[in-house]
């Protein structure tokens, strides 16, 4: 959820900006028909056709991590606003503040915006950039998992709980040790082992943690195409849901040969965004490839895998980032996405909705946004 690196020179051109204001969320819960806004439907009619409408259209929102939690959808996704910053490789003028929850009983109901469930300000630790978060649940607990970035400026994850999937949420005092770049997606084995998926390049500062210790100097550069890609990461989590339960590792994609795909191939390598699904016994690792825009996915045996590269699961959307989740709900499947329908502005983004298939081979269906 990071712009381009100056060395990136995405193929996509960017709709023309429409007429609709930034706004900041409301402070309280709010209800709102998931209809395409005027703004939006002029749009449709002079320029792109797009596969699904914004779910909300009172606040701009991102990187959706969708779960079902007694019986409703509910979304965790990034709060955009338009700070007045100037883009930049490092991603500043992502500037957001806070999370909004929303909540829905059906695709393609009346969606439900709960409000602000965790501020900057109430995180002890926070200095600013509160970006991509996903959420948990374990023994009547809902636990918020959030990266931001430390009064040193340097991104760290850390944890908020709940008694409600819908907050407010209050944070822990300190991030979860161990932890750092961006990203957090959980996922919870039918065994009852939680696991954390973290990570994103360049704006995101994978790419200094190379030697397990922070490096600030580590170059910005697009890698040799001899070196292996740097992968996501994967930590256990402890049972209480606020540690991690062993080391850090990095997750290995493989290419059809099995060997590890490299730094240079960005259709296929780990750019950030990442997120796991269970299907037919099967461990799915999708994530974003970054400057070539698109949504892919690996296969492994194991939840920490090595995983194998299997294709592409949705093309290039408006915009420069991608960022997902792919959630089952009342027997099918459904992947939440964002584009910049509502704004043609790169940094406010809008979060929508759409099936997706699995075919019987266990293959997914490619969709075109």
């Amino acid at each position: 959820m990071l712009l381009k690196p100056a060395f990136f020179r995405p193929a996509l051109v960017l709709a023309a900006p429409l007429a609709l204001a930034a706004c900041q969320g409301p402070a309280s819960q709010q209800t709102t028909e998931s209809a395409t806004p005027p703004a939006a439907a002029k749009a449709d009619s002079a320029g792109p056709k797009y596969l699904a409408k914004p779910l909300i259209s009172n606040i701009y929102t991102a990187d959706p991590s969708a779960h079902v939690f007694n019986g409703k959808i509910y979304i965790y996704p990034s709060h955009d606003i338009e700070a007045g910053i100037a883009e930049n490789d490092n991603g500043d003028h992502f500037a957001m503040r806070d999370y909004h929850i929303l909540s829905l009983d059906s695709i393609g109901g009346k969606v439900t915006d709960h409000g602000v469930a965790l501020d900057t300000k109430d995180i002890p630790w926070a200095g600013r950039q509160l970006w991509a978060p996903d959420a948990a649940f374990k023994n009547g607990t809902y636990f918020l998992y959030f990266p931001v970035k430390d009064k040193k400026d340097v991104f760290r994850i850390g944890v908020a709980t709940s008694t409600s999937p819908s907050g407010p949420f209050k944070a822990e005092p300190t991030p979860i040790t161990g932890s750092y770049s961006i990203d957090p997606a959980v996922f919870s084995d039918t065994n009852g082992a939680a696991y954390m998926y973290f990570g994103g390049l360049w704006g995101g500062q994978l790419q200094r943690w190379k030697t397990g210790t922070y490096d600030p100097t580590a170059p910005d550069k697009k890698p040799d195409g001899r070196e292996p890609a740097v992968g996501a990461r994967v930590a256990k989590l402890s049972a209480d849901m606020k540690h991690f339960d062993g080391p850090v590792k990095e997750i290995t994609i493989l290419d059809s040969l099995g060997k590890p795909v490299l730094a240079s191939d960005s259709k296929h390598r780990f750019f950030e965004g990442g997120w796991m699904h269970k299907f037919q016994g099967k461990y799915y690792f999708s994530y974003s490839t970054g400057d070539t825009h698109l949504l892919v996915y690996a296969v492994g045996t194991s939840p920490t895998g090595p995983f194998t590269y299997k294709g592409v699961l949705m093309k290039p959307v408006q915009g420069w980032t991608t960022h997902h989740s792919i959630v089952e709900f009342k027997g099918k499947w459904y992947i939440f996405y964002h584009d910049t329908e509502l704004s043609g502005k790169t940094w406010l983004r809008n979060v929508k909705v759409t099936a997706l298939t699995h075919n019987p081979d266990g293959s997914i269906a490619t969709i075109t946004p």
